[in-house]
């Protein structure tokens, strides 16, 4: 299975183009259905940070009414990753089985189940479980919406509407540990499901992503999704011939099998795509996200002014790494963050 970038323009897969939906400047639609449907689809984004963002302001508070230890709560705190690793497995599957909107409605009913059994936790077990099903449906949603968005995004937005899915992850994270600090564990619970209520109230006015529909034959469905995301005056038979085409040439393959991301010719592809994710994760931001407030307090700082400075920096930061991505390209981008990185650590 070979795959390569192909600039801007899409994914090459064995000599074959992929284009992710539209790439042709001459559509006469407005993008406005593109922008409200990316902005339903991050409310998932929005989700996940929620998720992460929870247990840094609700540790002392959760520790004193259930009388958890510091044992425990770490547990709590911690477990949300591996459901999390379980979402991101399976939601491959479930999304190309029963759609993009279907594996975020999965993904919604996770969270919201996740919520309620925190919410009306009365000891450590109940508050695990609740845990486990919130980091499964977050998991989920980092696969899922990432790819929605990609299939449904023009190519002059498809560089700023994906880098809008990071922003909102970070934006939700830094709302929590703001209200976090004056709203009681129980209600910050409940705030979480309101991400989910969008977004399960959107899914039915959004399309569906017309490549996952061309690419289970159901032409008239994929037609019309396009034609919505489109515009009604757009022009989309250009783009529809190239999508179906580059479908019936991916079903003339061979079935792809995971052993062969391992070949030779795909090793530097391969390394430095999971040295990247690698890296991203031994940075430590999960332990500083999940435990911000006893790292400050620890450090002799405001754990409140400690947790709301860092909320605004990564809500800056993000922001202009979405404004620029496009313009300074992916790999200046990553070198800046790699060496700032390395330079903080070795503070700490």
């Amino acid at each position: 299975m070979g795959i390569k970038e192909d600039g801007e323009d899409g994914v090459e897969k064995n000599g074959i183009r992929e284009p992710l939906i539209s790439d042709h400047a001459s559509n006469k639609g407005h993008p406005w259905m593109v922008y409200f449907t990316t902005l339903v689809a991050v409310c998932g984004s929005y989700e996940f940070g929620t998720c992460a963002g929870y247990s840094s302001p609700t540790q002392d508070a959760i520790r004193s009414d259930l009388g958890l230890s510091l044992a425990e709560y770490s547990l709590f705190g911690s477990i949300l990753t591996f459901g999390a690793m379980i979402g991101a497995i399976t939601a491959g599957p479930i999304a190309d089985l029963i759609g993009r909107k279907g594996a975020m409605r999965v993904s919604s009913a996770f969270c919201v189940a996740g919520w309620l059994v925190i919410f009306f936790s009365e000891g450590p077990i109940p508050l695990d479980i609740g845990r486990l099903a919130t980091g499964y449906g977050m998991g989920s949603f980092s696969y899922v919406v990432p790819v929605f968005i990609a299939e449904i995004a023009p190519k002059e937005l498809r560089g700023a509407l994906t880098a809008l899915n990071q922003f909102m992850i970070c934006g939700a994270v830094s709302v929590s540990f703001v209200i976090g600090n004056v709203l009681s564990w129980r209600t910050l619970a409940l705030i979480g499901l309101i991400p989910t209520g969008v977004l399960l109230l959107g899914l039915f006015i959004i399309p569906e992503s017309p490549r996952w529909l061309a690419k289970r034959g159901r032409g008239k469905e994929f037609e019309t999704a396009l034609q919505t995301l489109r515009g009604k005056d757009a022009d989309i038979s250009q783009e529809a011939d190239e999508i179906q085409d580059y479908i019936t040439s991916l079903e003339q393959l061979p079935k792809p099998k995971l052993l062969e991301l391992f070949q030779t010719r795909y090793l530097r592809s391969v390394t430095i795509g999971i040295g990247l994710m690698v890296c991203q994760q031994f940075g430590g931001i999960n332990g500083i996200c999940f435990y911000l407030s006893s790292i400050f307090e620890l450090a002799g700082f405001s754990a409140f002014a400690g947790t709301v400075i860092y909320a605004c920096l990564q809500i800056v930061i993000t922001g202009l790494g979405a404004a620029l991505i496009d313009k300074a390209g992916r790999k200046p981008l990553l070198l800046v963050n790699s060496k700032q990185r390395t330079t903080h650590l070795q503070t700490l």
